[in-house]
């Protein structure tokens, strides 16, 4: 197996409420709750979950861009929970973040070749000679031209912006990139091309790629490992195949459920969650999901928070639901019904 290049141990994000004349703090969101992942060296984990639920502060969590309230990241072996200023800068070379919105992300002034090469400017690449050669191969790398480092982001459609946000993302070579919804405004035939840059590339360069999304069937297409968030926390994680054959959580299958299949023979049993997501300000006790869960049970689910547990004996399969692991698994019940 290979060696975890990055190691997330009990992460808390919180974010105070403030209100009042005064703006004191009223209240706290728990935007991320006690969150353990690993992340090996080559891999693509998708991390897939509604709007809200915590993603992409987890994700700029992990490049440092927020935080954590408490909790532990290792970085290639170090701590870099608390690295700032000069110490946490080689760091930041080996981590890299692709933005969901390419163009609010370039700015409109600036030609994209000097976006592309700032960050080769500021981790010290004086030769302008060098950052522009590096910046030219880097745009033929994403399907670019040469020529194209000239122009402005309006002048480029939704695709190459993009493609733009990956190479200013690759210029430095990292180890990490963390992908934040890096298709989710663009058409599918163009997600389909990006989706397909990032696995190139992935393999020519080694990368290890966290993807962050609500489209299970992209995710689908280019993860390894797949881990499905809710209200903050990790409820499933496990191997894609796995994930999409036999999921265990009744959040991951009523998403599934949602997935259109490219046969109009066949017809899925769509599974159609109650209610809205509950408030972070004002999370349920016991499982955060039981108020919505079609075959939650009275006797556990509203009185005690569901640990990240083995499913079976491999310990491969990971998921926080009383009725699929641990000691309630009699409670288990069918999702699907006729």
């Amino acid at each position: 197996m290979a060696e975890n290049l990055v190691e997330l141990r009990d992460i808390v994000k919180e974010f105070p409420v403030k209100g009042g004349l005064l703006q004191r703090e009223v209240a706290t969101v728990r935007a991320v709750v006690d969150v353990d992942l690993d992340i090996r060296k080559g891999e693509t984990i998708g991390l897939v979950g509604e709007s809200g639920c915590g993603k992409t502060t987890l994700g700029r969590m992990l490049v440092r861009l927020l935080e954590p309230t408490s909790g532990v990241i290792r970085f290639d072996g170090e701590d870099i929970t608390h690295v700032k200023g000069a110490r946490l800068k080689p760091f930041r070379r080996r981590m890299q973040f692709i933005f969901q919105d390419p163009y609010g992300s370039l700015d409109p002034r600036t030609q994209v070749g000097d976006s592309i090469a700032e960050g080769l400017r500021l981790h010290g690449f004086d030769d302008k000679d060098e950052r522009q050669e590096r910046v030219a191969e880097m745009l033929e790398l994403v399907g670019l031209k040469r020529a194209h480092a000239g122009r402005y982001p309006h002048e480029f459609s939704g695709g190459q912006r993009q493609r733009i946000g990956i190479a200013r993302a690759l210029i430095l070579r990292p180890d990490l990139v963390i992908a934040d919804e890096p298709v989710s405004a663009l058409d599918v035939s163009v997600q389909a091309q990006v989706l397909n840059l990032l696995r190139e590339l992935q393999g020519e360069l080694g990368l290890t790629l966290l993807f962050i999304a609500h489209n299970l069937a992209v995710v689908e297409h280019i993860s390894d490992r797949v881990a499905v968030m809710y209200l903050g926390s990790i409820v499933e994680l496990t191997e894609r195949d796995t994930l999409y054959a036999n999921p265990q959580h009744p959040y991951t299958e009523a998403l599934l459920s949602a997935i259109p299949i490219p046969d109009p023979s066949l017809r899925r049993r769509r599974i159609i969650l109650e209610g809205d997501v509950p408030s972070p300000l004002r999370p349920p006790s016991g499982c955060t999901f039981h108020p919505r869960c079609p075959i939650a049970a009275a006797e556990v689910c509203p009185i005690e928070t569901p640990g990240l547990l083995a499913v079976g004996d491999n310990g491969a399969h990971l998921a926080a639901c009383h009725l699929r692991t641990g000691e309630h698994q009699h409670l288990n019940r069918a999702l699907y019904t006729d």
